[in-house]
């Protein structure tokens, strides 16, 4: 591999991986700090997790303008976006039950299981797929559920965190439609999903032992 392209392959993988030391940041900016926050701790956290959503927009972004797509990439790009799920959400559970809003709460821990619950089913089913040679290709509703959950967890932790001083302020109706939308969006990519891979989970069921022809 050229020098060029050696370099501009690493700059792509540290958008990509550089995701995981920005989110953990404001997993300690959140949890740790002191209540309410200093606007400066509340700060660095917000754009700690900003940025880590932003490096999920423009790795890819890169790695197409470059041409320095690759399997590594493929794989590493989805496992660290789990990650940020995985930190993010139950942060939010805990940072709204810490402020003294336990509906709150309660309706975040109800996104955070559905949340993850999809991926787990969705994981589980391109691995059936894979058997059947059916496309492990995120689809519309994947793209739809990033789009509608990283503004969700930004505006949840800045209703929750924000000083009284900044002009900004979102109302909690705001804060729970985008949640009630989140919420929806993972049922319907759950659904969406199984109908994809339906023939690969039939047969799997008509066959349990293996032989599918």
């Amino acid at each position: 591999m050229e020098p060029s392209r050696i370099l501009k392959f690493a700059f792509v993988q540290t958008l990509t991986l550089v995701r995981v030391p920005l989110i953990l940041l404001f997993l300690g900016l959140a949890v740790f700090s002191s209540q309410p926050p200093s606007p400066r701790t509340f700060w660095s956290a917000f754009c700690a997790m900003i940025l880590a959503a932003l490096t999920d927009l423009f790795d890819g972004y890169f790695a197409r303008r470059l041409r320095v797509t690759s399997r590594f990439g493929s794989y590493a790009d989805p496992m660290v976006d789990k990650v940020y799920y995985l930190v993010t959400l139950p942060t939010l559970v805990f940072v709204a039950q810490r402020t003294g809003q336990p509906a709150l709460a309660r309706v975040l821990l109800l996104l955070t299981v559905i949340f993850l619950f999809r991926d787990q089913w969705v994981s589980f089913l391109r691995s059936l797929g894979a058997v059947h040679g059916l496309s492990a290709k995120a689809n519309w509703s994947g793209k739809a559920r990033t789009l509608i959950s990283f503004p969700t967890i930004c505006v949840v932790y800045f209703y929750l965190q924000a000083p009284a001083s900044v002009p900004l302020q979102f109302p909690l109706a705001v804060v729970y439609a985008l949640v009630l939308i989140s919420t929806l969006i993972n049922v319907i990519s759950m659904v969406v999903y199984t109908r994809a891979f339906w023939p690969a989970l039939k047969a799997e069921l008509k066959h349990p032992g293996g032989d599918t022809k």
